[in-house]
């Protein structure tokens, strides 16, 4: 399997999420680079530390001082492979604006991103890692034409 670039955000009341998934899923990203935003990082790189494992882990800024905006830049620039995005719903964010700009940014450049534990779990434990043959198919981002779609698929 290829090394991957996972990013790791969390917000403060996901941040408990986050240490436990990972530490859950340690054997698998210990073999990947994480970059995380600020905090998230420093909590999840002690959790590491703590508990014997080694894994290499690049912090950026915390999210509200533009951890999230670095992390979207790197996926404009095809450096992340994966994102996991533990969001806080229910609780308002100061920097809703970077928020919505990394979750666009992964959906506009075709990074998955899971935004609950149970997503990430899917993410990461899918066969399409390791398939060399796979592809990612490219967004589409056209006019819909219903008689030209009809004439393709209908039979």
């Amino acid at each position: 399997m290829k090394r991957l670039t996972i990013a790791l955000v969390a917000h403060d009341h996901r941040k408990v999420d986050m240490v436990e998934w990972c530490y859950y899923n340690a054997d698998f990203l210990k073999q990947h680079l994480l970059v995380c935003t600020g905090t998230t990082g420093s909590l999840v790189k002690q959790a590491f530390d703590d508990k014997g494992i080694d894994a290499e882990i690049i912090r950026m800024n915390s999210g509200p001082l533009g951890g999230d905006a670095e992390i979207a830049a790197m996926v404009v620039r095809k450096e992340i492979d994966l994102a996991v995005f533990l969001i806080d719903d229910l609780n308002p964010q100061p920097h809703e604006a970077d928020i919505m700009m990394l979750l666009r940014q992964c959906r506009v450049h075709n990074v998955p991103i899971a935004c609950n534990r149970y997503s990430a779990d899917l993410m990461l434990t899918s066969s399409l890692w390791e398939d060399d043959s796979y592809v990612p198919a490219t967004p589409r981002y056209e006019r819909f034409d219903r008689d030209a779609f009809d004439k393709l698929y209908k039979k």
